[in-house]
């Protein structure tokens, strides 16, 4: 009897080291070792760039992902708020909060326009916040474990936030697309200032300061990733509800931006900066990550300075094609 307990022990052993490997050979795919989901509060500036809509697909389908909130910023409080309500209705995630942006004196649409102008903001299912600040503030201060602010726009909702209340610095962590360390837009060799700093510096000088953990994609990583060919037409032909949500919003976007050909959404994405904030999250084994003293200066350049406060940043990819391959994997429901 003694003999088969022991045996009995030694099953159980070799069957939860098979489980764990497993597991840990799963994880290393994409390089997570998640061990539980993360709560995050998504802070975009949608609508703008199409950019924002694919990181919120991509957030929407991980799992090691517990998305609390999803808050517009840089004004525009109705427009940005019928696209978080349309796709996330879409997706049939509606029991996630909405919260309107900060009044920053920013009104009407953008280039997603045509995607929501006959959509009824009193028809969405779950709650809407009239202010968003208010509700990042709530959300942070209330929850048992530290919160993920992934924010992939400028920031005035944040640095808002932390002016009425300082201490949710003590219990989130920021993880952000922002900023051009060694290289520019398109992989240039000159940095750039950088949108998502320069549309409002002195607000992002105010988050870059904050005491709380920092990690960021600046242009050197999340400038570079576009999908194309193959890649492209997974999520095209996807008969994925979020996969088809943005395509029909790229498709929108394409027609309505100026600065593009109105067949781009055909052939390629655009560059996809803000998937890599969503990605960076949960995960960084894709990433060459550096911890760097990083100086929001008056310009909206972020300068390397040792004696600034010091941020998490990937600075280079490792494997972008594994990533793209996650990326569309997730959009798709692959």
């Amino acid at each position: 009897m003694k003999r088969l307990r022991i045996q009995h022990v030694i099953l159980l052993a070799a069957a939860s080291l098979i489980s764990m490997s497993q597991t840990l050979q799963a994880c290393a795919t994409c390089g997570c070792t998640a061990a539980k989901k993360i709560p995050v509060i998504y802070d975009s500036d949608i609508g703008d760039d199409i950019d924002d809509t694919w990181a919120l697909g991509f957030l929407l389908q991980c799992p090691e992902l517990d998305v609390k909130l999803v808050v517009g910023d840089l004004g525009k409080a109705e427009y940005r708020a019928k696209v978080f309500a349309k796709f996330l209705t879409r997706a049939g995630r509606t029991h996630i909060p909405i919260g309107l942006a900060w009044d920053n004196g920013k009104r009407g649409g953008g280039n997603q326009s045509t995607w929501v102008k006959d959509y009824d903001l009193q028809s969405y299912a779950g709650t809407i916040h009239q202010d968003g600040v208010q509700a990042i503030i709530d959300t942070i201060m209330a929850s048992p474990e530290p919160v993920v602010l992934i924010c992939v726009g400028p920031v005035p909702n944040i640095a808002e936030a932390l002016k009425r209340e300082p201490r949710i610095a003590q219990k989130a962590r920021f993880v952000g697309m922002h900023g051009s360390v060694r290289l520019g837009y398109g992989g240039n060799k000159k940095i750039s200032a950088e949108y998502n700093v320069g549309a409002d510096v002195s607000a992002c000088q105010k988050v870059f300061t904050a005491p709380w953990d920092m990690t960021i994609t600046p242009l050197d990583t999340c400038g570079l990733v576009v999908l194309r060919g193959e890649k492209y037409q997974k999520v095209r032909q996807s008969s994925s509800p979020v996969a088809q949500a943005i395509v029909e919003n790229y498709q929108a976007w394409c027609k309505a931006h100026k600065g593009v050909k109105d067949d781009l959404y055909l052939r390629q994405s655009s560059t996809l900066f803000d998937t890599v904030a969503v990605y960076l999250s949960f995960c960084q084994g894709f990433c060459q990550m550096e911890s760097l003293g990083i100086r929001v200066d008056d310009k909206g350049y972020t300068r390397i300075d040792a004696t600034a406060k010091t941020v998490s940043t990937a600075t280079a990819w490792k494997d972008m094609g594994a990533f793209e391959d996650l990326l569309i994997a997730r959009i798709t429901g692959d």
